[in-house]
């Protein structure tokens, strides 16, 4: 991530944070931005580029959404694409980290969008049929949104809906379990915690679990919340994921890189 990108992010988490009312509207017509950014080559070029003044880039964003959006999305979408993005993507990718943000705020202190979004990655994981039919380019985008919708309508908050749908609608090149991941990594964040991916080849008992957490927030310096998986192809040992970091303490990965020693 470059710094223009690291700075424009900062700028973006404290513009969500100074909108008084937030709900899930606020949080859809900003994806809904997203999707025509990322449709339009011209448009997402004259709002990722570096040397653009960034009132023209305010005037642009007001002209396209102005008549589209609520007035409080078009102001956090036109303050988003006024900062420097390092590149075209990274701009897609703040204007979704802001819609994610909207999202979780909007769905209150007593709804755990993380855990949700976790059970729905578990969920699609779980089912190669639905994977494949939620990630298939030759499915129509609205093929893929009424999928969700029968999936998960009634059994998620209307928050984590429009996450899953705006990530469905808009993959940016990404599996949908990696979509997913990385929204509950956001969502976590918004909440001040964040959150382990633990795969082992059995299950782990509470203990365990509990002496991982505190040894992980140690060495993280904060809040961790844990979501563990049992997958026996790891044969044993654990693999633990934090964001981008990755801890493989697995017998798989140890018997491969003792292979491709080997191979070498």
């Amino acid at each position: 991530m470059g710094s223009a990108t690291r700075q424009a992010l900062s700028a973006a988490r404290a513009a969500v944070d100074s909108i008084d009312r937030v709900d899930t509207g606020l949080a859809e017509d900003v994806f809904a931005a997203g999707r025509v950014v990322g449709e339009s080559a011209p448009l997402r070029g004259a709002l990722a580029d570096a040397e653009a003044d960034a009132a023209q880039k305010r005037a642009l964003t007001a002209a396209v959404f102005g008549s589209q959006l609520s007035a409080p999305a078009v102001e956090l979408v036109s303050t988003i694409a006024s900062h420097r993005w390092s590149r075209q993507s990274d701009l897609l990718a703040g204007i979704e980290e802001a819609g994610i943000r909207l999202a979780v705020r909007a769905a209150g202190s007593g709804v755990d969008i993380p855990a949700e979004l976790f059970a729905v990655r578990r969920f699609v994981a779980a089912d190669s049929e639905v994977e494949l039919a939620l990630a298939s380019k030759l499915s129509p985008v609205a093929s893929r949104v009424a999928l969700v919708e029968r999936l998960f309508a009634g059994t998620t908050s209307a928050s984590t809906l429009a996450i899953v749908r705006a990530l469905v609608q808009q993959p940016r090149g990404r599996r949908i379990g990696e979509s997913l991941g990385r929204a509950a990594d956001l969502a976590a964040d918004e909440l001040g915690f964040r959150v382990a991916t633990v795969t082992s080849a059995t299950p782990l008992t509470a203990a365990q679990l509990d002496r991982l957490s505190a040894g992980l927030g140690s060495q993280y310096e904060g809040s961790i919340r844990l979501n563990d998986i049992v997958d026996p192809t790891i044969v044993g040992g654990l693999r633990v994921q934090i964001g981008d970091d990755v801890i493989d303490g697995s017998i798989a990965a140890r018997l491969e890189s003792l292979r491709q020693q080997l191979a070498g």
